[in-house]
C-alpha cells in the first residue's frame, strides 16, 4: 500500500508575487479537507534549514487572499544551492514528518524543488512570478497585478508628459524578460517599448521617431522600457540631448510586486493551490502545475527547467514594440 500523506509543507521562494497568500491558502485548506496537517514553511528554503515552522490552521489562512506579498515571508538561500545543503533540508523535512512541500515560486524555486524531490521528499511546484517567464505554462500567478500596477503608473505619468509636451521614459520589472514591458506598453499606447529579448540598442532610430513625430505636430511621447534594456536616466538625457524635447524618467520599481492582487490571480492561485495540494496528497511529485491552452495540468518539473520561453510574434508585431 502507498505510505497515506499525514503532514505537508509549503513555502513561498524567490520574488514575491500578488496571488501566493491565495495560493498558501488553497493548499492549507485542501489539505485540511482531507484531513492532512500542513506546516507552514517561514523565508522559503532558508526556513527549511533553520526549521522555521508554523502550524497552519483554518483561522490562520483566512482572510489573506486579498492580501499582498507572502505571510510566509520569502528569502534566498544560498545553502541550498548546494548538495550538503539540500541532503540536510530533505533530512529535516524527514524528521518534522513532512511527507511532501509545496513550492511557490519561479525557476530558482523550481530547481530546489527538484533537488528536494531527488532526496526523497515529494514537492510540487506552483508558479508564482510577476516576470510570465516559465516557458511550461501560460500563466503565472502575479502577472495580471503587476502589469495593471504598472498601466496605472504609465497613464498617471501620460497626464504629465502630455500637460509639459514631454517625453517620458517608464521603466517596469522584467530583467530578462519583457512580457511586463510588452503588456503594460500595448494597453497603455505606447510610443515605444523596449525589451530585451530583441532591443538592438539603436538609440537613434528611436530619436528619429520621435523628431519625425514631433514635425506631424505629435506634442508628447511614452516610451516603455523593461529593466533588462535598462539605463533609463541615462537614455533620457541623451534623447532630450538630440531631439531638444524634456525628456523624463521614471522607475516604476517593486511597487508592481505588491499591493492587493487582481481578480484574476487570486482565482488562479486558488485553482492551483488546490491542485497542488491534492497532487500531493495523491502521491504525485516532482511536477509543477501549469495552465496550458485554456486547460490546468501538471509536467515534470525536471522538463519544465529545460524549456525556453519567447516573447509571442504576434505582440511584437503591434506598432512601438521595436520588431520592424
Amino acid at each position: 500500500m502507498e505510505k497515506k500523506i499525514k503532514r505537508i509543507g509549503v513555502l513561498t521562494s524567490g520574488g514575491d508575487a500578488p496571488g501566493m497568500n491565495a495560493v498558501i491558502r488553497a493548499v492549507a485548506r485542501t489539505a485540511f479537507r482531507n484531513g492532512v496537517e500542513v506546516k507552514g514553511i517561514l523565508r522559503g528554503y532558508a526556513g527549511l534549514l533553520n526549521e522555521e515552522f508554523i502550524d497552519l490552521t483554518t483561522d490562520s489562512v483566512k482572510n489573506i487572499v486579498e492580501r499582498g506579498g507572502t505571510v510566509l515571508y520569502t528569502a534566498r538561500c544560498l545553502e541550498f544551492m548546494t548538495e550538503a545543503g539540500q541532503k540536510r533540508g530533505a533530512e529535516i523535512c524527514r524528521k518534522h514528518g513532512i511527507d511532501g512541500i509545496v513550492v511557490a515560486g519561479g525557476d530558482g524555486s523550481f530547481k530546489g524543488a527538484l533537488a528536494l524531490s531527488r532526496q526523497g521528499i515529494n514537492t510540487i511546484g506552483v508558479p508564482c512570478t510577476i516576470d510570465l517567464d516559465i516557458a511550461c505554462t501560460d500563466y503565472t500567478i502575479g502577472f495580471d497585478t503587476a502589469v495593471n500596477t504598472a498601466m496605472e503608473a504609465i497613464d498617471k505619468i501620460r497626464d504629465t508628459s502630455e500637460s509639459h509636451e514631454r517625453c517620458s521614459i517608464i521603466e517596469v520589472m522584467g530583467r530578462s524578460a519583457g512580457y511586463i514591458a510588452l503588456w503594460c506598453g500595448i494597453a497603455s499606447g505606447a510610443e515605444e517599448i523596449l525589451v530585451p529579448e530583441n532591443y538592438d540598442g539603436d538609440e537613434q532610430a528611436i530619436v528619429n521617431r520621435i523628431t519625425e513625430q514631433r514635425l506631424k505636430g505629435k506634442t508628447h511621447f511614452i516610451i516603455v522600457n523593461a529593466e533588462g534594456v535598462g539605463h533609463s536616466a541615462s537614455m533620457a538625457r541623451r534623447i532630450e540631448a538630440a531631439t531638444g524635447i524634456e525628456t523624463r524618467a521614471t522607475i516604476v520599481g517593486y511597487m508592481q510586486r505588491g499591493g492587493s492582487p487582481t481578480a484574476r490571480d487570486r482565482v488562479e492561485a486558488s485553482v492551483m493551490g488546490q491542485m497542488a495540494s491534492q497532487l500531493l496528497i495523491n502521491g504525485e511529485s516532482n511536477k509543477l502545475v501549469v495552465w496550458k491552452n485554456g486547460k490546468y495540468g501538471s509536467v515534470g518539473i525536471e522538463e519544465a527547467l529545460k524549456e525556453h520561453k519567447d516573447l509571442p510574434d504576434d505582440l511584437l508585431i503591434i506598432p512601438g514594440t521595436m520588431k520592424r
